[in-house]
């Protein structure tokens, strides 16, 4: 299975910026859903960001936070500006790929997602 590496996190303090990258295999990101979620010590994983035909952020990071895409470069980032104690998590890149089965298996078209080993991300207040 392709993997994605995330790099960038780290510690920082309350109001201070990080910015996150992930890269993928050649030509990975192309016309993909690819974003970044995330995962609180006791919480279940949650979306932060993605952006495919636009871009789609949870209300907790709006304004604060930007994900974009390098095609050129296969590379996603997460800049995250104005960070708080409440968004100390491990950072999970993620990408959505659409296959399709070849003609002898029926060709018919099916989803896949891929996902990072995370990266820390601690904000103290």
């Amino acid at each position: 299975q392709a993997q994605l590496v995330e790099s960038g996190g780290g510690l920082v303090q309350s109001g201070g910026s990080l910015r996150l990258s992930c890269v993928g295999p050649d030509n990975f990101f192309d016309a993909e859903t690819v974003g970044w979620y995330r995962q609180a010590l006791g919480k279940e994983r949650e979306l932060v960001a993605t952006v495919g035909v636009g871009a789609r952020y949870a209300d907790s990071v709006k304004g604060r936070f930007t994900v974009s895409r390098d095609y050129a470069k296969d590379m996603v980032y997460l800049q995250m500006d104005n960070l708080k104690p409440e968004d100390s998590a491990v950072y999970y890149c993620y990408c959505h790929k659409v296959e399709r089965r070849s003609l002898s298996e029926g060709g018919d078209f099916y989803g896949i997602d891929y996902w990072g080993k995370g990266t820390v991300v601690t904000v103290s207040s």
